[in-house]
């Protein structure tokens, strides 16, 4: 089984400078009773686990099944209300969003007029063009530096 390193990621991201708060954004499994429900909770529930291990600050948006297929709901205005209240309590001076999300782009756009960097980190084999031209700056991950951050996981 692998494992990623949350934490070596978020230096990684913030180039070793001191960062303010780490946050992973995601739809909150509830579960229904079936087999399918249950194992995505649990795996959910390793995550934040693993996600407080290294410090992270995580926040829900909740999943809404259509068609068999459940789809993230909410996620990007919580994303956007973090970047609103870290660009108006001035509680950062760089916003480093992992998101391709171009919903965002109204929150990128006042948090650049609040005089914010908010950097795009997205992945070489598919970048967000839009996210590129949205944000002060961007970074394309490569395969390469991402798996240097998965690990084997270790045995108790």
């Amino acid at each position: 089984m692998l494992d990623f390193d949350f934490g070596e990621f978020a230096e990684f991201l913030s180039r070793g400078k001191r960062s303010a708060q780490s946050c992973y954004y995601v739809g909150k499994i509830r579960q229904d009773g079936s087999a399918k429900t249950k194992s995505l909770f649990d795996g959910q529930q390793k995550l934040l686990g693993r996600l407080k291990k290294f410090s992270y600050r995580y926040s829900f948006g909740y999943l809404l099944k259509n068609g068999g297929v459940f789809h993230e709901k909410g996620v990007d205005v919580q994303i956007a209300v973090d970047m609103m209240t870290a660009a108006y309590e001035n509680l950062c001076d760089r916003i480093i969003l992992v998101s391709s999300d171009t919903d965002l782009a109204p929150a990128i756009r006042k948090a650049r007029e609040k005089g914010k960097i908010v950097e795009y980190v997205g992945f070489s084999h598919k970048p967000s063009v839009a996210m590129v031209s949205f944000c002060t700056e961007s970074r394309l991950l490569t395969k390469d530096e991402i798996e240097r951050f998965i690990k084997p996981m270790k045995k108790n």
